[in-house]
């Protein structure tokens, strides 16, 4: 478990969600991933993400649904890509990433609270 944080520390971290409007595969990456486009809505827009769940996750599964990144880390630069927002998941238990899901849709662009 990490150190103790505050709830300011916690408000720092802008976690959104958004909806795949594109995935493709990413053979450049150095790990296994997909280079994913998601829209956040009006005030952030589509961002880029670099994302290795390629073991749980197919291509066919993804556009459309609704996953939810952290979008106020500087962008990375990953292979050729700047990947702008950091898509969030959990590993399973061989160590595989599995998307942190919703249970009910919501508006592309809200805030994590």
């Amino acid at each position: 478990m990490s150190a103790e944080i505050t709830y300011a520390d916690f408000e720092r971290v802008d976690i959104r969600v958004g909806t795949i409007v594109s995935a493709e595969p990413f053979p450049e990456a150095r790990k296994p991933a997909f280079r994913l486009q998601i829209d956040f809505g009006p005030e952030i827009g589509v961002r880029k993400s670099s994302a290795q769940i390629t073991v749980r996750h197919s291509l066919e599964e993804l556009v459309g649904r609704q996953v939810m990144a952290v979008v106020n880390f500087p962008p990375r630069q990953i292979g050729p890509m700047r990947s702008e927002v950091l898509t969030l998941g959990f590993p399973d238990a061989d160590g595989h990433v599995v998307l942190a899901s919703l249970s009910h849709p919501v508006p592309n662009g809200g805030r994590l609270f």
